[in-house]
């Protein structure tokens, strides 16, 4: 028989990390309105009340947490399918000016938080034979960004995570997928911490101004809806790609163009779009 159309492993039981708000309110909406049973997870679910998921307390910086949250979707779904990674937050501020305090915290969160709840659900997955692993990284990971430097190196490190992952999971017919999202208009813009030396930085006028250009087509950006679809047909495609890439056509495309023209061109390219000049 064809490999499309072999049937599809289950993956009706969702856990989706950071699924109070932005990427990941929208994705697990549209995952529990299509018939999954979606579970999500938040740092303060009581200040979230009405969504129509269970939402379950976690902090993914916390391993025992990591490892309760999966025991606990297990106890009452009976197993894990699949497990969306998209708790993160970012930094703002000239690597130079950025402490190494700030960075570890920055990674605690977007690396090694994918790392605790990919350790914490891979048992449950090898022991019924099936999974699939969605870390939702970032065109940021593909392209470096000025100004947020440990924010993509965080997501440059989840890329590199994910392509080693899916190989040593190849053999226990475990998927992974990478989704890397482009501008999104969320709460993750407001949210964005600058770093404590950003106000007194030699940098100071090149980063306002950087930040203001990113924050601006961010808050212009269409809502998430389109990476919930896309997770949704990732989901009912019996081989996903692993790498997909979602948003604006412009920076899908400059991100594409990595590896295809010399890599002086792109940085060229940034400078142009942040006025770095």
């Amino acid at each position: 028989m064809p490999w499309f159309r072999r049937p599809l492993p289950p993956r009706e039981v969702v856990l989706i990390t950071g699924a109070s708000s932005g990427i990941g309110r929208a994705m697990a909406l549209a995952l529990h309105q299509a018939g999954y049973r979606v579970f999500g997870t938040s740092r303060n679910p009581a200040a979230h009340p009405g969504l129509p998921y269970p939402l379950l307390a976690l902090d993914v910086a916390n391993e025992d947490a990591a490892r309760q949250v999966v025991q606990q979707v297990v106890a009452e779904a009976g197993r894990l399918d699949v497990l969306v990674n998209n708790a993160g937050w970012g930094i703002a501020g000239a690597v130079e000016d950025t402490t190494p305090e700030e960075a570890r915290a920055l990674f605690e969160v977007n690396f090694f938080g994918v790392h605790r709840m990919v350790r914490a659900a891979l048992p449950q997955m090898r022991a019924q034979g099936h999974g699939l692993i969605v870390n939702i990284s970032s065109l940021a990971g593909r392209v470096g960004l000025p100004f947020q430097g440990f924010y993509s190196a965080s997501k440059f490190a989840v890329e590199g995570l994910s392509e080693a992952l899916a190989l040593e999971l190849a053999p226990f017919g475990i998927q992974v997928v990478v989704i890397a999202p482009g501008d999104f208009r969320t709460d993750f813009t407001n949210r964005r911490q600058r770093v404590a030396g950003f106000a007194s930085s030699a940098y100071g006028a090149w980063a306002e101004k950087v930040l203001g250009i990113m924050e601006r087509d961010e808050r212009r950006a269409p809502e998430p809806d389109a990476v919930a679809r896309l997770l949704l047909r990732i989901l009912r495609t019996p081989r996903p790609r692993f790498r997909y890439t979602v948003g604006s056509w412009f920076q899908r495309a400059a991100v594409g163009l990595k590896g295809k023209v010399p890599d002086d061109w792109l940085l060229a390219l940034s400078r142009w779009v942040y006025g770095l000049r």
